[in-house]
């Protein structure tokens, strides 16, 4: 019992971890295009919990989390102000968007994963879960600001989440508990993401002959 009860509290806190960077990630685009006060925390607060509503309508946990507690509002709309007041300085960091939304999508993917295998799913399903949840805030973000979403181009971005999501799987599978692969799950994730973003990693595209 102490096992679920550990797994189930880090899951949570990973969820509200990944709220915040992933509103920020959603603040500080919004910024960038010069929305006001509103739409920056409308964007922040959409970017939050895409992924997470995704997540808890296609396994049954409703409602989502996101609507049946305050904490997730609460958090997005921090970030969110943050993002807004802090955009210049922020901005000092190269990518900052991408770095933030590649904290949220190792977290979310991860956290998914988790909360998909409480839920009973099989181990493949559960980490193609956890790869939606890391992947929906970013592709609701990216709508919205009228770009092409990051997953749908050849940076290594719906693998990355996939990667960490198998970390938990392995995790799982070896009885080692959530703690163990939780962080090296989201830390693979991240490093998949900055070498895509730094190091030039890329995935092969389709090109059409001429």
């Amino acid at each position: 019992m102490n096992h679920v009860l550990a797994a189930t509290l880090l899951v949570r806190a990973l969820n509200l971890i990944g709220t915040f960077v992933f509103a920020l990630s959603g603040a500080v685009l919004g910024a960038r295009r010069e929305m006001d006060l509103f739409g920056v925390l409308v964007l922040a607060f959409v970017t939050a919990v895409s992924g997470g509503i995704m997540r808890d309508v296609l396994i049954g946990a409703i409602p989502p989390e996101a609507f049946s507690s305050w904490h997730t509002l609460a958090i997005a709309l921090i970030a969110g102000l943050l993002g807004f007041v802090l955009y210049d300085r922020l901005e000092i960091l190269r990518n900052p968007v991408q770095i933030f939304d590649a904290a949220g999508l190792g977290i979310f993917a991860v956290a998914g994963t988790q909360k998909a295998l409480e839920y009973g799913l099989n181990p493949p399903m559960a980490a193609i879960l956890g790869m939606v949840s890391g992947i929906g805030g970013g592709m609701a973000r990216d709508v919205l600001t009228a770009q092409v979403p990051i997953v749908l181009r050849t940076d290594i971005y719906a693998l990355a989440a996939l990667a960490a999501a198998l970390v938990v799987i392995a995790g799982h599978a070896f009885g080692l508990p959530p703690a163990l692969t939780d962080l090296p799950g989201v830390a693979l994730c991240l490093f998949l993401r900055l070498m895509a973003l730094y190091g030039g990693w890329r995935l092969p595209s389709a090109h059409r002959k001429r």
